[in-house]
């Protein structure tokens, strides 16, 4: 998978067994911008576009806390008609908005921001993003192309590379949207396979790094839940009560049947050792683990 003698930040991690868990960053909503050509390092903000436009959408999107992703198709796949863009919403009662749109001119892009304010269609198909942004991380592209081009086979009108999604060395990452459901440490196989089981209404434990409309010690309390009592659709479960005491938190999540209708979990946290995370950085830092320490069901 990767060239013996080099540094992978995602090699590393699995050699030390990082966890993911509690690791999918929060936010509702994503800006999507096809650009077929090469992206940089820094994705959306270090295209080379009409500087009015640009700081037009890099606000409007800050201020609906919004992700800005560039996408395009996997490999060799001739793109048809003009490139596209998106806003995408997830809200807590499961409600999914999508709105499209294409470009041909930089000046067209303003129309984002209009679309970030406007409701959006409900009921079109989730977006399912794979993490290939070479230019940020190796392990992104050398992990994650062959896990687009696998789901591409299986879902083309469904599956889009995108630019950096965050936790490099979980690579590959695959983040449905606008659920907002992050995986990691996917290959071709397991990707496949979590993300038909997705669509299907039944998310696993495993792989799963977090739904982005939690913070990070919920998302832990959900990934134990589904880890105890399997499989379960994204909105089965709902975290119902959050506190926090000197030792960590006390998470109820209440569930649909066939599942458990509450749970409570203990969360607590505490911080690796000091480690090379990403294989761009050389420096070292430490990461804070969220784990789940009591399942308790009411």
């Amino acid at each position: 998978m990767t060239t013996p003698g080099r540094f992978f930040c995602s090699d590393a991690a699995r050699t030390r067994g990082d966890s993911m868990v509690g690791t999918a960053p929060h936010g509702t909503a994503w800006v999507l911008i096809e650009y077929r050509g090469g992206w940089p390092a820094d994705g959306f903000d270090g295209l080379d576009l009409e500087p009015g436009t640009k700081a037009l959408v890099f606000a409007a999107a800050r201020a609906a806390r919004a992700r800005v992703l560039l996408v395009r198709r996997h490999g060799r796949r001739v793109p048809q008609g003009p490139p596209r863009w998106a806003v995408l919403r997830y809200d807590a009662t499961g409600a999914h908005r999508q709105h499209w749109g294409t470009w041909g001119r930089d000046e067209d892009l303003a129309q984002i921001v209009q679309a970030l304010g406007a409701p959006g269609e409900p009921g079109l198909p989730p977006v399912v993003l794979v993490c290939a942004h070479g230019l940020h991380d190796a392990c992104c592209a050398v992990r994650g192309r062959p896990v687009a081009r696998a789901l591409s086979e299986r879902r083309p009108d469904l599956v889009w590379e995108c630019t950096h999604v965050g936790g490099d060395r979980f690579a590959a990452n695959v983040v449905v949207v606008p659920d907002g459901v992050y995986y990691g440490n996917l290959d071709a196989g397991s990707a496949v396979t979590v993300v038909e089981e997705q669509l299907a209404g039944r998310i696993r434990a495993e792989h799963l790094r977090g739904y982005t409309d939690l913070f990070p010690p919920q998302q832990a309390a959900v990934a134990a839940v589904l880890d105890r009592f399997g499989p379960a659709g994204r909105h089965d479960y709902a975290v119902t009560r959050t506190f926090r005491d000197d030792d960590g938190w006390q998470i109820r999540v209440t569930g649909r049947p066939p599942g458990p209708a509450v749970v409570d979990v203990e969360v607590r946290a505490r911080r690796t050792p000091q480690n090379r995370l990403t294989c761009r950085g050389p420096a070292t830092s430490s990461a804070v683990v969220y784990d789940a320490v009591a399942v308790r069901p009411g």
